[in-house]
């Protein structure tokens, strides 16, 4: 008789894994409601319009922009944890400062402190993760710990609209402190290996390969085009849904958004893993294509929320996979930089659909905005396959 023999696979919920995903939701839920009650916080307390919200958005994004290639090479330089640490640190101090924030300037100066910490941080949180999760589970792993962010996204607009809406701004503030402390715990719980560091001469000038990961490139200039489009998703939704009384529905958007990824998350993230990226991408490209289309379609609140289930199981897979490729593009040591390269782009994406897309909304509407960036998507399936899909080893799915 034979003897099958089982192999094991190596543990993934370990409590280093399960710390640095709850600092990175912490981190997140923060991002995620100050995103959504600031706004009303300038223009009913500070007196402010929408130039200053956009420029108070612009000013986070940017300064965290600015500070990724940096983190990314101190993640190698001074050690993982210890960058994660002054992130997470700085993240607090500017958490705390928000109670001090009446007037435009001083809110200004705050946001750009904040999102210096908050660059440090998800970047660090994107390096040390990398290197908790076992080789063999990396799709897997990079799927769930995203499931975190996305919970965030989700948690952060309800959790800080109600207490805006209900109690005041003193406690949304004091909130953000104690998740800001919270976030702080679960980092100094973590026992990160440090990766082998790169001998370098001294006194050697710095060059692009220090800040910046070459082989991840081809991936995050993918992650640019699609981050371009999805920050008309969250820049526009609300206003959009608004324009068609579909007030009521767009509040669970998100909500639908994340039920669909957390339905998906444990089939995708195996599947990466065992046949490839290509098998989940493509189809998640096409399921985030369908999802903007139906956006610009939408004439009932049914199809408003099919299309936030369709966006977040295209976009919210397609994100933790390009992450994954992003650092098995990369060799071990560098998974920091890759990280910081991942997020510089993608970030800027983001920063650079948000004011471009504005200006276009002043001329068109915000359902032809959303055909446009349909069509952009599906183009963006000939950019993939030409930076990274032709390259990747196919592999027989009937296994």
């Amino acid at each position: 008789m034979k003897v099958v023999k089982t192999v094991q696979k190596p543990k993934l919920w370990t409590k280093d894994f399960i710390s640095i995903s709850l600092a990175s939701f912490f981190i997140f839920l923060i991002f995620y409601m100050l995103m959504v009650t600031l706004p009303i916080y300038i223009t009913d307390d500070l007196n402010g319009n929408g130039q200053d919200i956009g420029l108070m958005a612009t000013a986070f994004v940017i300064s965290a922009i600015i500070l990724r290639p940096f983190s990314g090479n101190w993640l190698n330089s001074i050690g993982q944890k210890r960058t994660l640490l002054i992130g997470v640190t700085i993240f607090l101090i500017g958490s705390f400062l928000y109670f001090g924030a009446t007037s435009i300037s001083l809110l200004l100066a705050i946001r750009i402190l904040h999102g210096s910490g908050f660059g440090i941080a998800t970047t660090s949180t994107g390096g040390i993760v990398a290197n908790v999760i076992p080789n063999e589970r990396r799709g897997e792993g990079m799927g769930y710990y995203a499931t975190f962010m996305n919970l965030a996204m989700v948690v952060g607009p309800f959790l800080g609209l109600t207490i805006v809406h209900s109690v005041s701004y003193y406690v949304l503030f004091i909130l953000c402190g104690v998740f800001s402390v919270l976030a702080i715990l679960f980092s100094l719980f973590i026992n990160v290996p440090e990766p082998e560091r790169e001998q370098k001469p001294l006194k050697k000038q710095l060059s692009f390969s220090d800040f910046f990961e070459k082989k991840t490139l081809p991936i995050a200039i993918v992650a640019f085009t699609l981050s371009f489009v999805y920050s008309g998703v969250l820049s526009f939704i609300s206003v959009y849904a608004g324009q068609l009384n579909l007030e009521e529905a767009s509040s669970l958007f998100f909500v639908v958004y994340a039920t669909f990824l957390l339905i998906s998350r444990p089939f995708t993230g195996k599947w990466f893993d065992l046949y490839g990226e290509n098998v989940v991408i493509y189809p998640c490209i096409l399921l985030f294509a369908a999802g903007i289309w139906l956006l610009s379609q939408v004439q009932a609140g049914w199809m408003l929320l099919l299309a936030g289930g369709l966006i977040g199981l295209g976009f919210g897979t397609l994100l933790s996979a390009f992450q994954s490729i992003a650092i098995q593009s990369s060799p071990s040591k560098r998974a920091g930089v890759a990280t910081a390269t991942f997020f510089v782009l993608f970030d800027a994406g983001f920063a650079t659909g948000s004011f471009l897309l504005g200006i276009i909304a002043t001329y068109i509407d915000y359902a032809q905005i959303y055909i446009i960036c349909s069509i952009l998507v599906l183009l963006s399936i000939g950019l993939y396959y030409v930076l990274h899909g032709r390259k990747v080893q196919r592999r027989n799915i009937f296994i």
